[in-house]
């Protein structure tokens, strides 16, 4: 028996000229635009349990200013809080809502303080037109393969022995990739009686491919206008999976794929030209199964939480001293004076930041777990940014599911969380992580727990 009702709803959160834009330990501020940041909203009912399933155009939420959206919606809709899945698409050319979470007279930046309001309020809205729009639904599910050139493991091992995130394109120290590409995109369609198609896209890869001072929703945007364009009468909402070790660019360029594209200062393929490309590989991805989905009966809905408790990275008291002045340096604007470049400069100024950050403890961080069971389709909201190897371990915990979609930045982000040999082997995401090494095989066994209570 099929029980499912979907509604469907969007909404314009452009902030203000001026405001911080988030990413790269550097300071920018938007300058105008590419194109529009949006919040997509879905809200599906079994007739028993209502679940909100949010995207936003925002590079993270801290844990504060989720709570603050989630008790907004509840306000408006009377949604639980706890039945709200709010992801970020990880755009790094839109706000720095680090001060999120704060009230007024906490935060720094004025505009980023009344942005916040505006978002919040814009994000209600969304998921209360999605609710008005609620119709009788049928869902199905497929998974695609990402074409080449869209993805790429973005930590190395160099040949001199040492690791590094982002090298230089065509360094000839460059040895090989330290892990390998889960290239499956999760492709969830909702056809709504008398209302629009909804296609949810679940990929692991940044949406990191622009750079600069003019706000864009980078990749995910082309992809969702993209499929609009192609597939009348369709909407698309997209949810990264694993991606916290997943980039877009090819340290070893092949002919044309240069082509509208520049290095950025950190070694990276970066324009809107690249987020063209990456939203329209993706796209087609999308389209060559959109039309194969095996459709399946959901009786019922559910939302099912895992608190999280992982060992925090606290440093050892030899290394603050060199933390501490690298961050004095850093906040002073006197990177210069670090003896680093590019992508080696953002990794020691990001841990050193993380070092005086947790010079006090805490001693653990709990966190949680979020699934959102769709009959036998399981969604494993995870709270940052997790290796691929991750969300290759929890897709394998199949068993009573005909598909898992693991997605980052879910409810909440407390960066990385790299695999236990990323520790060993170095590199800007383990450096930079606040979390011990074991936080991503913690991670892996709570989600099975998780993916264990949700069967039942």
């Amino acid at each position: 028996m099929n029980n499912l009702k979907v509604g469907y709803a969007k909404n314009n959160i452009n902030p203000p000229l001026g405001i911080a834009v988030c990413g790269y330990y550097i300071d920018r501020f938007a300058k105008g635009f590419v194109d529009d940041l949006e919040v997509h909203a879905m809200v599906l009912t079994d007739g028993k349990t209502d679940i909100a399933m949010v995207g936003v155009d925002i590079c993270y939420m801290v844990i504060g200013l989720v709570d603050r959206i989630r008790a907004q919606i509840e306000a408006q809709t009377g949604i639980k809080q706890e039945n709200i899945y709010l992801n970020a698409t990880h755009t790094h050319t839109g706000p720095d809502m680090s001060y999120g979470g704060m009230s007024a007279d906490c935060a720094t930046n004025a505009l980023t303080v009344r942005y916040t309001e505006f978002l919040i309020t814009r994000i209600a809205d969304a998921v209360k037109l999605a609710q008005a729009d609620v119709k009788p639904a049928r869902m199905g599910f497929c998974v695609g393969y990402a074409p080449e050139r869209v993805a790429y493991i973005r930590r190395y091992k160099m040949k001199d022995g040492s690791t590094m995130t982002c090298p230089p394109i065509n360094d000839p120290n460059i040895d090989y990739p330290l892990g390998k590409l889960d290239q499956r995109v999760n492709v969830l369609r909702f056809d709504r009686e008398g209302g629009c198609s909804v296609v949810l896209v679940n990929y692991g890869v940044h949406a990191d491919t622009v750079n600069g001072e003019l706000i864009c929703s980078d990749f995910p945007g082309w992809m969702r206008k993209t499929l609009a364009a192609a597939l009348d009468g369709t909407a698309c909402m997209f949810f990264p999976g694993a991606q916290g070790d997943v980039g877009s660019t090819h340290v070893n360029p092949a002919p044309g794929d240069m082509n509208d594209t520049e290095i950025s200062f950190d070694n990276e393929m970066k324009s809107p030209g690249m987020a063209r490309f990456v939203g329209r590989a993706l796209a087609g991805t999308v389209l060559q199964v959109y039309d194969k989905v095996a459709y399946v009966d959901v009786e019922d809905i559910g939302v099912y939480h895992k608190t999280m408790k992982i060992p925090a990275n606290v440093p050892a008291p030899e290394d603050l001293p060199l933390a501490h002045k690298y961050k004095e340096l850093h906040d002073a604007g006197r990177d210069c004076d670090i003896p680093y470049t590019a992508m080696e400069l953002t990794t020691v100024v990001a841990e050193a930041i993380r070092m005086c950050n947790l010079e006090n403890g805490p001693e653990y961080f709990e966190m949680d777990l979020t699934g959102v069971r769709l009959g036998s389709v399981a969604l494993v909201g995870i709270p940052g940014e997790p290796f691929t190897d991750i969300g290759v371990s929890v897709k394998e915990a199949a068993e009573g599911f005909d598909l898992i979609m693991p997605c980052a930045l879910t409810n909440g982000s407390y960066g990385y969380f790299p695999m236990k040999s990323a520790y060993d082997e170095g590199g800007y995401e383990a450096r930079s992580s606040k979390f011990k090494a074991g936080v991503a095989e913690k991670i892996i066994a709570y989600a099975k727990e998780l993916l264990g209570d949700m069967k039942g």
